[in-house]
């Protein structure tokens, strides 16, 4: 049997004690008026009418799905979005509301375990909104879920957090040696020295018996005082020279530098992610025990992309059994931020 609802100033108003009870005490739609009566909001409304459970008026006469939508759609925003994640949370057994009052988020479930915003695919991405946004969200106690909705009108979930990522490996002290500059790689040929770096940290890939390093690794030995870098013809490379020089091969040096040394004190393993289209792969244990469990990809403060890139790279690293983490950069302060994917 359908209940029967009025339209009334963008609300639907039941009035039905048996209504009522059906709608709200059985499936926690609208919410409650004096006088056991029950107020929906048109999300509701368009859902119930859509799934013909309730039969809507306004001024005496019955309104069709078209016209509700026409009428919902002229005072929600991004309504089309909005209701298709409403929809379909609600077909999987989420009781979700609108928020009404907090616009940073879009619904809230009604036991106020998470909090979702919903995105359109052509929306931009702003990383500096997305680290705020989590904070608020975090600050409450819940976890937060966007809902990003394609063309088509499917829609993918994600879980969005703010890391705090560790490792189990200790820095170490090493031995000075003398490294090679051949371009983009800097090989270090003592052989002792090279076992050490490799087994205790895993700096490296072996190069004969020595050893290669990248060249924000040598970077970052150098400053450590562990190695004194020259060119092939043996004239030693001062540490600001070689940082220009590192810099006019790679032009986001420096916050990368701050995220792999940041990184290395957190006592993570830390690898180029160039295979997987990521800047770092991290390791919270030794890779010969592990699989790097984090793709870290380093971002700047105002950085902003779209759904696409960000979709692109959370399948990647979901396909190969890792974590998207984007660190954001904003001068030494470092936000974790990752992209889990959600099956609600």
């Amino acid at each position: 049997m359908q209940a029967s609802g009025e339209l009334i100033d963008g609300e639907i108003t039941v009035k039905k004690p048996k209504d009522v009870g059906r709608l709200y005490n059985k499936s926690r739609f609208g919410k409650s008026l004096t006088g056991n009566k029950l107020q929906l909001d048109l999300l509701e409304g368009v859902f119930l009418l859509d799934e013909e459970k309730i039969r809507i008026f306004h001024k005496k006469e019955e309104l069709d799905f078209q016209n509700l939508v026409n009428i919902a759609a002229q005072s929600i925003p991004e309504f089309e979005i909005r209701y298709l994640v409403f929809k379909d949370l609600r077909n999987r057994g989420h009781v979700i509301k609108l928020c009404e009052e907090d616009k940073i988020t879009t619904f809230y479930e009604f036991k106020q375990k998470f909090l979702i915003s919903v995105f359109s695919e052509r929306d931009v991405v702003d990383m500096k909104e997305t680290r705020n946004l989590i904070k608020d969200v975090e600050e409450r106690k819940k976890e937060l879920w966007f809902g990003i909705v394609d063309e088509e009108g499917d829609i993918t979930y994600y879980e969005v957090s703010l890391l705090d990522i560790t490792g189990k490996t200790k820095e170490h002290v090493f031995q000075k040696a003398m490294g090679i500059l051949l371009k983009d790689r800097v090989v270090v040929f003592d052989k002792n020295i090279s076992k050490r770096l490799f087994e205790k940290e895993f700096f490296g890939k072996p190069f004969g018996d020595g050893l290669q390093l990248s060249l924000i690794e040598a970077l970052y030995l150098s400053e450590k005082g562990f190695i004194n870098v020259q060119t092939k013809d043996g004239k030693k490379i001062a540490k600001d020279k070689l940082e220009k020089i590192i810099h006019k091969l790679q032009p986001d040096l420096k916050l990368r530098l701050i995220v792999f040394k940041d990184l290395k004190k957190r006592g993570l393993i830390v690898k180029t992610g160039f295979k997987f289209g990521a800047h770092f792969r991290a390791y919270a244990k030794k890779p010969d025990e592990t699989h790097a469990e984090y793709l870290v990809h380093v971002v700047d403060k105002d950085f902003k992309s779209s759904w696409a890139e960000i979709s692109r790279a959370v399948r990647l690293a979901h396909s190969v059994n890792k974590e998207i983490v984007f660190a954001r950069v904003d001068k030494n302060e470092i936000d974790y931020i990752k992209f889990g994917r959600l099956r609600p």
